[in-house]
Parts: C-alpha cells; sequence; structure tokens
C-alpha cells in the first residue's frame, strides 16, 4: 500500500506541473489570439464602413436629374420634363463584384469576432 500512495503522490505532482505549464502556454496563446482578433474586427470595420457608400447609389445623380426636370418645367417645355419626377436610381444596382467583396468583408469579421468570442469562453473556462 506505501508503494501505491507514493506512485499517486508522484503522479500528482507530475500532472500539476504539466498542467500549470498547459493553461500557461494556451492562456497566452488566447491573449495573442484576442489581441488580434481585436485589431482584425477593428480594421475590417474600417474597410466595411468605407465600403459602404458604393452599396447605395450617388444622391448627385438623382439630384441632377430632378433639377433638370425643373429646368425644362421652368422654360415651358412640359413634354421634355415628362408627367412622372425623375428617378435614376430606380434602374441603379450594384455591381457584383463590390457585393460579393462586402459578403468576404463581413464573413472575415464574422469569423474574427467567433474567433474572440472562442478564445473568451478558453479563457473563462
Amino acid at each position: 500500500k506505501d508503494n501505491r500512495s507514493r506512485f499517486w503522490g508522484l503522479y500528482k505532482r507530475v500532472a500539476e506541473e504539466h498542467d500549470e505549464e498547459f493553461l500557461e502556454r494556451y492562456n497566452g496563446d488566447m491573449d495573442i489570439v484576442l489581441i488580434f482578433s481585436g485589431l482584425f474586427s477593428a480594421v475590417s470595420t474600417a474597410f466595411i464602413v468605407a465600403m459602404e457608400s458604393n452599396l447605395s447609389p450617388d444622391p448627385n445623380d438623382t439630384t441632377h436629374a430632378l433639377l433638370t426636370q425643373l429646368v425644362q418645367i421652368g422654360l415651358g417645355n412640359f413634354t421634355a420634363a415628362g408627367s412622372t419626377p425623375a428617378a435614376p436610381a430606380s434602374g441603379w444596382s450594384p455591381p457584383t463584384a463590390i457585393i460579393r467583396i462586402q459578403c468576404i468583408a463581413y464573413a472575415s469579421l464574422s469569423f474574427s469576432l467567433l474567433a474572440a468570442f472562442g478564445a473568451v469562453l478558453g479563457k473563462q473556462w
């Protein structure tokens, strides 16, 4: 019985040393993941905000069309002005490449936030 208790005492000491090294190493790794994902999320968000204007029509085009229509009405040229207000944005749609780039940017932001969430859960566990 004495040999068994020494074995388990030695096993406990070695296991605790191994566990402490393991926890220190992975705790540091999770800190790095948190820092990297936070910085990457900030940069991704900046790019997403900058690209957001490409998904809507230029408001200057609408203003230009409406002013042109008002000038035509002011000159008395009702047939050129038309009976309905000009809406150049109604036929506008964003380019496919812009939509794809935005999808990739949102996906990368989502995965970055998911990685940060996983690291936080790992640190709390």
